[in-house]
């Protein structure tokens, strides 16, 4: 069974759904920690410069950077997990509201992904999942639109399950070949063998976090 880092985002929107096991962690980024108050969860640890959230929270455990910084709160909340030992990362806040945060948050996990972590982003009802040298699964019934992307370069991408099928191919960061395929309702897959892929389909907050705790408990795929 793996654990998963929660990390909650300062844009954060309704319909967050948090499944909280023994071993997992909760990260509050900045004003991510109201979110989490609003739902009555509290945070293992809070992270930011706190300009959103309007000042240091009084938690046991907060690390505060000054408002110059190179990298976002996300970003920091991030990397803190990553040095507790996680490497499973359910992002709240992390998709949608301002358009410069949503490409700055996949990036991060791309970069994360290159160290072994698998991130799962989720916000208004849109979930991404950034992962490498790995497979990703979905299970029968499962429709609507996904959309594959490479974060870089990436070989060895096979999809199956889907409209238009791949098979060992090559994808790169500048011809979007996979945008816009479809669940066929059959059991479906996408793999990469080298490189990291970006994966974005649309679900509500529960069944995308049952999803991910479904492949953390059974240690299958990615």
């Amino acid at each position: 069974m793996k654990n998963i880092c929660y990390i909650i985002g300062a844009s954060v929107t309704e319909g967050m759904y948090i499944d909280r096991r023994v071993g997992d962690f909760v990260i509050a980024a900045d004003a991510g920690l109201s979110a989490l108050e609003k739902i009555g969860v509290t945070a293992d640890l809070a992270v930011g410069d706190f300009d959103s959230l309007g000042h240091i929270p009084r938690l046991e455990k907060t690390v505060c950077h000054p408002v110059d910084k190179d990298d976002t709160d996300t970003a920091l909340a991030l990397a803190e997990g990553m040095k507790l030992g996680f490497r499973n990362f359910v992002i709240y806040g992390g998709l949608g509201g301002r358009l410069d945060h949503t490409v700055a948050n996949l990036q991060n996990c791309a970069g994360a992904a290159d160290h072994g972590a698998v991130c799962w982003l989720w916000g208004e009802g849109n979930a991404a999942c950034t992962f490498g040298d790995g497979a990703l699964q979905f299970e029968a019934g499962k429709k609507g639109m996904v959309s594959v992307f490479a974060a870089d370069r990436a070989c060895g991408v096979t999809l199956r399950g889907v409209k238009f099928p791949l098979d060992n191919a090559c994808l790169t960061s500048t011809v979007p070949l996979g945008v816009s395929n479809e669940f066929t309702g059959e059991e479906s897959m996408i793999q990469v063998a080298d490189g990291t892929l970006i994966v974005m389909w649309n679900e509500e907050a529960q069944p995308f976090v049952e999803r991910i705790r479904k492949i953390c408990d059974e240690d299958t795929s990615i």
